[in-house]
């Protein structure tokens, strides 16, 4: 039975995902999910003394995904249209257990295994990495106040995070093909010829898949 394109787009912050998004939404005429971080009022917090708002941080966090997929499954994948995010939920336990204490992953762990429990899944993950002077760059250049503080040891051992996520993610989800970007080597926002690479690769998945496309 052929499924409804569902695509997410992942990678460690300053890579470039909802960028990516928009530009994959664009082209196929898909709708775009894009998540909520401005509006976080914890985040700016956050990168000044992550120990102590870690946890505001990652709740507000979930439970925004979870309404946003919620809302994106009832209003547009069970009506048959497709989506392209620029995030994938379980991205929440990749910050979650680099930044909470032990007990309050715990309980993190506990919420956030009921609320996605039957949330759905993508049928391809993009994953965007890039070196951390790359991801360095791109955070300057985009100018987020919130995001001036961020370490960049943090931004390191966030990407690493990423690296084993998407082994783990690729084991658990054989059926779930990933398609990995280095954006070091692929400027998809400069170079056009780097985005149709891109998005040609994105088609011979939907293709070879069974997607409707």
């Amino acid at each position: 039975m052929k499924s409804i394109p569902f695509i997410a787009v992942e990678g460690p912050i300053g890579v470039g995902k909802t960028s990516l998004a928009g530009k994959i939404a664009s082209h196929f005429q898909y709708h775009l999910l894009e998540e909520i971080v401005e509006e976080n009022p914890f985040l700016g917090k956050f990168y000044d003394n992550i120990e102590e708002w870690s946890f505001q941080t990652e709740m507000f966090f979930l439970c925004n995904r979870y309404k946003q997929l919620e809302d994106t499954e009832s209003k547009y994948l069970q009506n048959k249209m497709p989506v392209v995010s620029d995030y994938h939920i379980s991205k929440n336990m990749i910050f979650a257990k680099r930044t909470l204490k032990e007990s309050q992953l715990k309980k993190y762990e506990e919420i956030y295994h009921i609320l996605t429990n039957d949330m759905p899944k993508p049928n391809i993950m993009v994953y965007l990495h890039a070196s951390l002077d790359t991801l360095l760059n791109r955070i300057r250049l985009r100018g987020r106040d919130v995001e001036q503080n961020i370490q960049a040891s943090y931004l390191q051992q966030l990407s690493q995070d990423y690296d084993a996520f998407m082994e783990n993610f690729e084991k658990e989800n054989p059926d779930i093909p990933v398609l990995r970007f280095n954006g070091d080597h692929l400027d998809f926002i400069k170079r056009e010829e780097d985005l149709q690479y891109m998005i040609k690769q994105i088609e011979n998945h939907l293709k070879k898949g069974e997607v409707i496309s």
